[in-house]
């Protein structure tokens, strides 16, 4: 890990190294605030934080630079929390473990936090490197954006003096993001009076693992296996043909992560465990064949365990299950004005049952608003159904496309210049900050790119270590660029 904070450039790699030394789970950010309030203190910058708890830094322009227009540097300080099953690692206290790969840096069996961690380095670099040339900045570091973009939604009108943002939270290089889709959560529960087990019954924990999982917006149009959808689909036919009855659920940690492990414990008759055996290996091999080319890693299995001494009932396993095959999931719209771009989709993210209570979470995005609460109504008739209440979270908006951009002018411009050709311009199926912070501050002038970064919100996760160099060079030439007021 010391060699990984050697490497050019040291900006980037030195402050990232502190950010993955620092915890920073969603909501519970206050360690890396007050390492980012130490550092500012170090130096003498002024810094505040608003009532949503985002830190904005203000960093003063170099010599020569102060007539230019004021520039935001905009990043949010959490992360996803996943690790692979077996994994001790405990996110409210350890440290992040990097490890090289080639060209490409991950961690040991954890999401890496590259997302958005390279782009809170890059703005701590403006705060430890002498001699970078730039107007005034205003670094504005958000909180629990993984959970819902809450700092940015509890962000502070008129407590900001740019005019300029440059988000660095997009995860493909050449590309500059210029608009994105908007999102709202919804959670359906569903209260049961468990039963009695009984005689002659046996017990199975079934495990289903080895999916890739990922970005539930960006990653949703690659069609990678969702593992509560898959273990809903085996536990119909349990249900159904073996007198199945549920007993837990434990599945997905994030709702804006495509879920890559479920955990199910189901009771049945002893007499019908081979037949449900002989189902498991069956269908196995069916989704083995639906998507063993995207999903090579794909495994479920069952052991016998001891008979626990209640579960649902079959009418209450039968028809929550059924709620859940039929929840809507995945893709529902591509965009009928940006080729190759989803405008609506929804994860299946989150099920946990146990003990009289199961809550299921759901995410929903859309370049539209209308189509987004269109696919959460659907989802939330599907749970009503069969008699759960559903709350419906905070919707936030999506980011609409300034044609007229001056910045995004700018950054093709310095684009040619530093590349040598034309940047990709992108719209994404994500809830980027921008759309929220827009809605704060109508009158800025925004623009979002970052380094490649690949299977972010998994343990797979990685950064593509030359990428960040050129990101790096990038910002700087961007920074130098930035007109006068006026």
């Amino acid at each position: 890990m010391n060699e990984i904070s050697k490497i050019a450039p040291v900006a980037i790699w030195e402050n990232f190294q502190k950010l993955c030394d620092t915890p920073r789970p969603s909501n519970k950010e206050e360690a890396v605030l007050k390492l980012l309030e130490e550092m500012a203190d170090d130096k003498g910058f002024a810094h505040f934080r608003d009532s949503g708890e985002n830190l904005v830094i203000t960093v003063p322009a170099t010599p020569g630079f102060e007539d230019r227009k004021m520039t935001i540097l905009q990043a949010h300080v959490d992360m996803v929390t996943q690790a692979n099953s077996g994994s001790t690692h405990n996110f409210d206290t350890d440290p992040i473990r990097m490890v090289m790969d080639g060209e490409w840096i991950t961690a040991d069996n954890t999401t890496l936090g590259a997302d958005n961690g390279i782009g809170a380095a890059a703005m701590m670099g403006f705060m430890t490197e002498e001699g970078l040339e730039h107007g005034p900045l205003e670094l504005l570091f958000t909180v629990d954006e993984e959970r819902g973009l809450t700092g940015a939604m509890n962000l502070e009108p008129g407590r900001l003096q740019g005019e300029i943002l440059l988000n660095l939270d997009t995860e493909d290089e050449y590309e500059l993001c210029v608009g994105c889709a908007g999102g709202g959560d919804l959670v359906a529960t569903f209260n049961y009076n468990p039963e009695d087990v009984g005689a002659g019954q046996t017990a199975r924990e079934i495990a289903l693992t080895g999916l890739k999982g990922g970005h539930s917006g960006i990653d949703i149009i690659l069609g990678l296996g969702n593992a509560n959808k898959l273990m809903a689909r085996f536990l119909r036919t349990a249900v159904r043909d073996f007198d199945a009855r549920i007993v837990t659920i434990n599945a997905g940690t994030a709702r804006n992560a495509i879920p890559r492990e479920s955990f199910a414990t189901v009771v049945l008759p002893e007499g019908k465990v081979a037949g449900f055996d002989e189902a498991l290996a069956a269908f196995s091999k069916d989704v083995k064949g639906e998507i063993g080319a995207i999903e090579p890693n794909f495994a479920i299995s069952a052991k016998a365990i001891d008979v626990p001494a209640t579960a649902m009932s079959s009418k209450d396993s039968r028809d929550f299950n059924n709620a859940c095959v039929g929840a809507p999931n995945g893709v529902q719209a591509m965009s009928t004005s940006v080729e190759g771009v989803v405008e609506t989709s929804i994860n299946l993210a989150i099920i946990k049952l146990a003990n009289g209570k199961a809550d299921v979470t759901l995410s929903a995005r859309s370049s539209i608003n209308s189509a987004r609460d269109t696919i959460r109504e659907a989802a939330t008739a599907v749970f009503e159904n069969i008699g759960a209440s559903v709350a419906w979270g905070d919707a936030y908006p999506g980011w609409k496309p300034d044609a007229n951009s001056e910045v995004v002018e700018l950054m093709k411009s310095v684009h040619r210049e530093i590349f040598g050709k034309e940047p990709e311009i992108r719209v994404i199926h994500a809830g980027l900050e921008c759309g929220v912070l827009g809605s704060k501050y109508p009158h800025w002038d925004m623009v979002s790119f970052g380094p490649t970064i690949k299977r972010a919100h998994s343990p797979d996760e990685c950064v593509h270590v030359p990428s960040v160099a050129r990101f790096w060079d990038y910002l700087l030439a961007a920074l130098k660029a930035i007109p006068t007021k006026g």
